[in-house]
Formats: C-alpha cells, structure tokens, sequence
C-alpha cells in the first residue's frame, strides 16, 4: 500500500483499520492481515520480492519528488513497472547501477553494511595522482574529521598530456558523496562518475534509462529476516 512513512500518514489521517475500527497507533503486531481495511478495502498479502537494475542517467534525482521541480528517477523510468523503491541513492549527476525494488525487507537487507555488499564506480577526473596515493586508501582515511574505510583504488587509463585520467574505486560503505569526496581528497576534479555494479549485481550493457528485472534464483540469498 506505500512506504512506511506512507502507512503511518495513513494511520493518523484514520483510513486504516481493523475489524471496522479505525486504528489510532502503528503500534500494532498483526498476526494476519485478515479485517485489515484501508478506505474500507481489505488488505491483501504483498507481492513476492522482485528487484530491478535501472541505468540511472545524470541530471536526475533519487527521490520521489523534488520540491524544486527537478527532475527525478520516477519521470525517466518507463512505464508498466510495479511501485519501486531505490537501494540506496545516487547523487544528481552520477549515473549508472540504481537498484530498484519492490520490498523493503529486500531494500534494508541490501544497504545494511553487515551484507558486506561492495560498490565498484568508474571516475573520470582531471588531474595527476600516484600509485602511492591510490594504495592508500586501501588502509581508509579520515577526510574533515569523518573515518572511510577502505577502498581498492587502481588507475585505468592516464595519458601524458591529457588533462583526464580514469579510475576504477570499489568501497563498502557507500556514504554520501564518498567517492567524490576521496578523489577531492587526491586533488582530483571529477568530471563524471559511473557506478558500474553493487555486489553481485552489474550495470553491464544495461543503455541509459533502461531497466532489467534481476532473475529470483539471484534473490535467494538476500530473502528473510532483515
């Protein structure tokens, strides 16, 4: 029916109840959803998990909605999905793997650091840095009084003379702007940046603003308790 914040707005605004009794409180352990009502229709049981790889392009939010009018994930996904929620975010310009599910158990037991789910990004910057540098982050560092943990770091292509070097960053913890904030602390400028997989899940050949559905079987092991 929505996102927790959704059900709770629900809850006060009293649409939701059960056995004819408007609920006061979403504190409350249901044993089955059985005379459970929103706007007086019955609740029925939630669709099984399904996640989804969308190729997010640049220039577009993370949200539902923006309140300055910008554009947003849910204005470039094409139409006929289910309702989905995003695994985690990406900023406004970086483009690539955005994972999009249907199940918040599925979305937390994805973001949790305890999955140990690595995120591996692509970074085009302009400016030089040393292997050394790079080697370095693997012991994490401490930028502005915040702690990263470590990041495999390698250089891909760097050419004498030009201005542009790639990269290639693998992190597990996937804060705001981390890796944006890493190669700011190198003394790079980052032009673009791609997020190429998450965990075992891979942007691959997946064109911008396309979505493909993650087979069931590649589920098994992220279903259960959260």
């Amino acid at each position: 029916m929505g996102s927790r914040r959704d059900i709770e707005r629900l809850i006060a605004e009293g649409r939701v109840a059960l056995g004819g009794q408007p609920l006061a409180s979403p504190a409350l352990r249901l044993a089955s959803l059985a005379g459970l009502t929103v706007d007086g229709r019955p609740v029925g049981c939630a669709a099984a998990a399904r996640l989804f790889r969308f190729h997010k392009p640049p220039g577009v939010l993370t949200a539902a909605r923006d309140p300055a009018g910008r554009p947003t994930i849910y204005d470039v996904l094409p139409p006929g999905l289910p309702r989905l929620i995003p695994v985690g975010r990406l900023d406004l310009m970086t483009e690539g793997l955005l994972l999009l599910t249907n199940d918040g158990g599925l979305k937390r037991r994805l973001e949790l650091p305890a999955s140990g789910l690595l995120r591996t990004y692509r970074v085009r910057a302009r400016g030089r840095v040393s292997e050394a540098a790079l080697d370095a982050l693997a012991e994490g560092v401490t930028i502005d009084g915040v702690r990263y943990g470590p990041v495999d770091a390698r250089l891909d292509r760097s050419a004498p003379g030009r201005a542009n070097l790639w990269l290639s960053m693998t992190l597990a913890e996937g804060r705001n702007r981390e890796v944006r904030r890493l190669c700011q602390h190198l003394g790079l400028v980052v032009s673009r940046l791609i997020r190429v997989s998450f965990g075992p899940f891979e942007l691959a050949d997946l064109p911008p603003r396309g979505v493909a559905e993650v087979p069931a079987s590649a589920l098994r092991p992220f279903l259960g308790p959260a």
